[in-house]
């Protein structure tokens, strides 16, 4: 269990992030199209997620338009942005803002990559969706950087970030 902060409030999460050096854990998210996805559905990429309570929050759609500037020209790279929002609403929120390169993806059919990243929020108003986190992985989805956000309303340590997304 880790404890993190909303709006100076503490509140829990299910356990840990993985430790750098793992395999990170395989996931079945949901993209815009309803499509189930995994890690392997790109494979040899390094993979930038980035994990947040819902896109229709300012500090969550503003480290979304961060990610998706930072990964353009970056082919060797995805950007994931992880949230419980439906994948309509964070499709819309993409097109919407022109967002073309980080791909958003929905925990609409079940909360395991919450549990498994171990970024469940456990109790407080936010209970059942994930806190703020940044996890990097390498192409071969080693863990390479975590970052908990620790307090919900502040945005996560791009430059860190991407500097170990290379």
């Amino acid at each position: 269990m880790a404890t993190v902060t909303l709006q100076g409030n503490p509140i829990h999460t299910n356990g840990g992030l993985p430790s750098v050096g793992s395999a990170a854990p395989d996931f079945r998210l949901v993209d815009k199209d309803l499509n189930d996805v995994s890690l392997a559905t790109w494979p040899g990429k390094k993979k930038l997620l980035n994990i947040v309570p819902s896109l229709d929050t300012g500090v969550c759609a503003a480290s979304a338009r961060r990610f998706d500037s930072e990964m353009a020209g970056k082919a060797d790279a995805v950007a994931l942005v992880v949230s419980a929002d439906l994948p309509f609403a964070s499709g819309r929120f993409c097109s919407l803002e022109g967002l073309a390169n980080v791909l958003p993806l929905s925990m609409m059919r079940s909360r395991d990559f919450a549990r498994d990243y171990g970024v469940l929020i456990t109790d407080g108003p936010l209970a059942g969706i994930a806190a703020r986190a940044v996890v990097v992985l390498d192409a071969d989805d080693r863990v390479v950087y975590t970052q908990l956000v620790p307090e919900i309303t502040a945005e996560p340590d791009y430059d860190a970030a991407l500097a170990a997304l290379g």
